[in-house]
């Protein structure tokens, strides 16, 4: 299958992913989605997957879609502002991991280190949103300092979740991509 095509299908799979998997965490209450956080891990690992534009692209969409599809996130000011911190995450999640890659990092550092850079990239670009939200649109949020700080400690679990989940998710994928490609040889 061509790169493209590859990726326009997996983009879709991680979209979809990034709006069922927080329907399903929300059936355990309203605030299942704030502290665990379930549509940020394919957005998270559409950039281990994908390349950075199409990584991007997913986590704009997800929160965007589901916001319209099922009210959550709500469309103002969160969709928006999850749009921007979930982008960010996808894309920096790419170039880091892609970038590692390249300088022969070891695969497991690669996968950690890119995922660190992606969910501090992710909530820096959060805070900036909270900023233009509140300074252009005067929406009603905390500050951006506030606002980030919150988020970590309400999602701790979620962050804990994704340090753990994601790495062995995407180790255990190119591993058994690796065992596929030796027997198709």
């Amino acid at each position: 299958m061509q790169r493209k095509t590859r990726d326009l299908v997996l983009a879709g799979l991680f979209i979809a992913l990034g709006i069922l998997l927080p329907l399903v965490f929300h059936l355990f209450g309203q605030a299942a989605g704030q502290v665990f956080l379930p549509m940020h891990i394919p957005v998270l690992l559409a950039g281990f997957f994908l390349l950075p534009g199409y990584a991007a692209i997913v986590g704009i969409l997800a929160p965007l879609l589901s916001s319209v599809l099922t009210g959550m996130p709500p469309l103002y000011p969160m969709a928006p502002l999850m749009a921007v911190e979930l982008c960010v995450y996808g894309l920096a999640a790419s170039l880091a991991y892609r970038w590692l890659v390249q300088k022969d990092v070891k695969k497991v550092v690669s996968v950690v280190l890119s995922l660190v850079i992606a969910m501090a990239a992710g909530r820096a670009a959060a805070g900036l949103g909270v900023w233009t939200l509140v300074g252009l649109f005067s929406a009603r949020m905390p500050s951006p300092l506030g606002y980030i700080t919150g988020g970590i400690v309400t999602g701790l679990p979620g962050i804990i979740i994704q340090i753990v989940l994601v790495p062995v998710i995407v180790l255990a994928v190119q591993s058994f991509g690796k065992k596929s490609n030796n027997r198709l040889s």
